[in-house]
């Protein structure tokens, strides 16, 4: 099966199959994306969120690949600080529109300061259709349209590695795109 972020780690200088990696799910939730994506290219995942409810849930819910998720971490992403050079990747999935954009340049600044040398971040958000940010009260959560994010990407001194939109996703919701960031 071919994934977005086939190659990306390639465009970096190493292979991503070969070698042991070990990534940070932030906003894991019970790990949906831990199980589905992060444990079948990584030996080892670190799983934050802010609910220990759901980290809770997280070991059943991902059985006996439970024992490669190394530490569960229970913050927000307001107050995660990625260990110096610890990941291989950081992943990020509709979690980020719950960050301002100033928390979310620090955000990018404290997980690239917890990246190997050839490690990425990764963000698959949604995309605003206007040519200003969107804050939906009910969900507590910005919209950011692509160039706003490319500008908070820049301003924390990260570069876009690879970008895709996602294909078969239904019009009459929010675009959305995958970045990997280094």
């Amino acid at each position: 099966m071919i994934h977005w972020y086939d190659g990306c780690f390639d465009c970096q200088g190493r292979d991503a199959v070969s070698e042991p990696h070990r990534a940070v799910d932030c906003g894991s939730g019970i790990g949906r994306v831990t199980k589905a994506v992060l444990l079948r290219v990584f030996e080892q995942v670190d799983m934050v969120d802010v609910n220990s409810a759901f980290l809770d849930e997280a070991r059943q819910y991902l059985g006996t690949e439970a024992d490669r998720v190394y530490r569960y971490i229970c913050c927000s992403l307001h107050e995660f600080v990625a260990e110096h050079g610890r990941y291989d990747a950081v992943w990020c999935q509709w979690v980020l529109g719950h960050l301002t954009d100033d928390d979310l340049v620090d955000f990018f600044r404290r997980c690239k300061a917890g990246l190997t040398d050839t490690g990425l971040i990764f963000i698959k958000e949604n995309m605003g259709s206007s040519e200003v940010s969107e804050f939906d009260a009910k969900d507590s959560a910005w919209t950011r349209p692509r160039q706003a994010w490319l500008e908070l990407i820049n301003k924390a001194d990260l570069t876009v590695v690879k970008e895709e939109k996602q294909k078969s996703f239904p019009r009459d919701l929010y675009d959305v795109h995958m970045f990997a960031l280094h």
